[in-house]
């Protein structure tokens, strides 16, 4: 029986198909490269204390003192009649957010324009405000980013739809306080990093509802690593609406 020869278009044309076989599993994009970009992480360790940035203190704004759970305007109690115009919110040491809830629910269902004002007494800064309700449906909105603060009693986490920024320690808050004090360089950073990551212009901070409300003012300042030049346009202030009581 006459042996078969082998055609040499036959042997070029299996090693064309080989090559491009194996181009393509080269090229073929691995499950590693299609999973989402891992956010940045903060790895220096912490900073010493930093310049207070924020607003021009509005001075149009009506300003209402708080004194523990009470509200005064120009010295006096304050009659429950919402303003015309935008508020400043002033708050004592002794100030907590749960105690203020009832007042902070008020302005937002009035639609008053509310400002905090910082500890320092030489900025303030223009705030949102977001019940529980209105914060879920905000985290609920197709959106890349929606980065938030969250405050604890040990320091920050910034977390964001694709979870926590990682900080240097990573069983620990991604800013963690100094002596009970907060890091302001390194909670700037890290905003830095969200901003450039996502471009989004909303920050929301969701703070400790047994948080002194000046402790929430004084990190409003990391939202800004220059006078009037904040990272992100809109700050929202999460707070707890008082529950409606039974008749």
């Amino acid at each position: 029986m006459p042996k078969r020869r082998f055609h040499p278009r036959l042997g070029a044309l299996a090693l064309f198909a080989l090559s491009m076989l194996h181009c393509q599993e080269r090229s073929a994009p691995t499950l590693r490269s299609l999973a989402p970009r891992p956010l940045p992480r903060l790895t220096r360790p912490a900073a010493a204390a930093v310049e207070v940035y924020g607003e021009s203190i509005p001075t149009s704004a009506t300003r209402w003192d708080l004194k523990d759970a009470d509200v005064f305007v120009h010295g006096a109690p304050w009659d429950g009649v919402l303003p015309k115009g935008p508020v400043l919110l002033v708050p004592d040491e002794r100030t907590y957010l749960v105690q203020v809830a009832p007042l902070l629910a008020k302005l937002d269902d009035g639609e008053v324009e509310t400002w905090l004002l910082h500890p320092s007494k030489r900025v303030a800064f223009r705030i949102v405000l977001r019940d529980e309700s209105a914060f879920g449906r905000w985290l609920d909105e197709p959106k890349p980013g929606k980065v938030r603060i969250i405050q604890r009693s040990d320091g920050l986490e910034l977390v964001t739809n694709m979870g926590k920024l990682p900080g240097f320690d990573p069983n620990g808050p991604t800013v963690p306080s100094l002596a009970g004090e907060l890091d302001l360089s390194l909670l700037r950073e890290g905003l830095a990093k969200l901003k450039e990551r996502f471009g989004s212009e909303e920050l929301c901070v969701v703070p400790s509802f047994g948080s002194p409300l000046q402790k929430t003012a004084e990190l409003l300042t990391g939202n800004y690593p220059a006078e009037r030049a904040p990272l992100f346009k809109e700050l929202s202030l999460v707070y707890p609406r008082p529950r409606a009581k039974p008749r």
